[in-house]
């Protein structure tokens, strides 16, 4: 899989003797993902993304590495950067910088600083495509946008600042459209949208059946699991997990702690997933009733302080909290701060507080547990998301004069194509309408 490359100044990643180890993962990633493989040899041949520059924010994953590579080989010139300051692997960046030649800027574990200066990198790009995870990219253009410098960061506030005012509308103008990869950073865009300040058009990944029916379900369900036994060595056989969130990750991981002998709990604010929560055979309870009952808690639902302080103190001693939502706020860490002793880490990915003289643990300073603590989504399932956003981004760019500055699915085409290439890819089979039955289902007149 490597190409000749020199690698680029421009990247910030822990160490470059890594690259070794990194090939060997991203490699043995790709076996996993013939859908992207197969979009890879059709861009090397026709190199739809030829001149573009593309910068993305994404998990810097041994998959994501396999996007990157799949983008380049379409003649983009590609800038990564972290979407989560926990969730890179540090021998798959070496291996694109060293081994690809791709400006990387991802280190697992930066701060709060370093990592908005990767983002300020990334849109040092002047990319003419954003690929997001979060709408981090996104979100900063349009603060720029729309001249709210007090809401960036301030690497990148110091930076914009520092442009003269016709350069800051370039950047902004520069930007053909963007995808999005996951639910959280649609909600924002889909806001955005409504409000009509969105400055240019987006193509919503997570919405795609190949997408979230798989990723969040199937994907977040396992990974989640793997992160908080990773982190905790925890016995789930005989324990009581609290799952809050029946969306489509929600329900994907409430369904492998059931498989592992849990006795899941699940909260909800919406009375339709509630409702179907139950009927799959959860019971479901708010959380301030759920609280003294879990021994795990899991937090799913994009929305901000989901476990609060006062359900804290309801839970057991020894309770373990963690979240595997996007961002970091839906467990309420600043209230905690205030009220509790700590933190003291007693493992890796693990700090306990003192609450009311009772342990409450949380995990991975409450952000995306799947990622921080283990290595996130199996490669079989991306397959399917990353060749979402490289089908999207070619989608792009072919029709981006047609777009609204709107949020776009991606064409239900292209997501069945996916699904036919990873059945393929799989060596199965399915059947076809027949004329007569084809016939049938376009016609109205047809009775019994």
């Amino acid at each position: 899989m490597t190409t000749a490359a020199k690698p680029q100044d421009a990247h910030d990643v822990k160490d470059l003797a890594l690259a070794v180890e990194g090939r060997r993962r991203v490699e043995w990633a790709e076996r996993s993902m013939p859908v992207l493989r197969l979009i890879r040899q059709r861009f090397e041949k026709e190199k739809p993304l030829q001149g573009r520059r593309l910068s993305a924010c994404l998990h810097v994953t041994t998959e994501t590495a396999n996007l990157a590579i799949t983008l380049k080989a379409g003649g983009a010139d590609v800038a990564l950067c972290a979407s989560n300051p926990l969730s890179t692997q540090d021998d798959a960046a070496a291996h694109l910088v060293k081994d690809h030649g791709i400006a990387v800027y991802a280190i697992k574990g930066e701060d709060h600083e370093t990592y908005y200066e990767h983002i300020r990198a990334a849109l040092a790009h002047r990319p003419d495509v954003t690929m997001d995870d979060g709408a981090d990219l996104v979100g900063s253009l349009h603060m720029i946008a729309l001249g709210r410098m007090d809401d960036l960061a301030p690497p990148v506030r110091t930076w914009v600042e520092s442009l003269s005012k016709d350069a800051r509308a370039a950047l902004v103008k520069g930007v053909i459209g963007s995808t999005e990869e996951t639910t959280t950073g649609v909600i924002r865009l889909k806001a955005m949208a409504k409000d009509k300040v969105l400055q240019f058009p987006v193509i919503a990944v997570n919405d795609s059946d190949t997408k979230h029916l798989f990723d969040n379900r199937y994907g977040t369900g396992q990974s989640t699991v793997d992160g908080i036994v990773r982190a905790t060595n925890l016995l789930l056989a005989g324990s009581t997990v609290v799952i809050a969130g029946y969306g489509w990750c929600g329900r994907g991981v409430a369904n492998r702690f059931r498989g592992a002998g849990a006795d899941v709990i699940v909260t909800e604010v919406d009375p339709v997933k509630a409702l179907e929560a139950r009927m799959d055979g959860f019971r479901v309870l708010p959380m301030a009733d759920a609280a003294p009952l879990g021994d795990v808690f899991v937090t799913l639902t994009g929305n901000v302080n989901v476990v609060r302080v006062e359900h804290m103190r309801r839970m057991k001693d020894g309770a373990v909290v963690a979240n595997s939502g996007h961002f970091n706020v839906e467990i309420e860490l600043e209230g905690l701060k205030k009220v509790a002793k700590g933190p003291r880490e007693v493992r890796a990915f693990v700090d306990e507080w003192i609450l009311d003289g009772k342990r409450v643990n949380i995990l991975a300073e409450g952000r995306l547990i799947n990622l921080a603590a283990a290595e996130g989504h199996p490669a079989s399932v991306m397959d399917m998301s990353f060749a979402n956003q490289a089908l999207g981004a070619e989608y792009l760019l072919k029709h981006a004069a047609s777009l609204s500055k709107d949020v776009h699915r991606v064409p239900q085409e292209l997501d069945r194509e996916i699904a036919r290439l990873k059945l393929a890819g799989m060596g199965l089979g399915i059947d076809t309408l027949t004329p007569e039955q084809q016939h049938y289902l376009a016609s109205w007149d047809l009775g019994t």
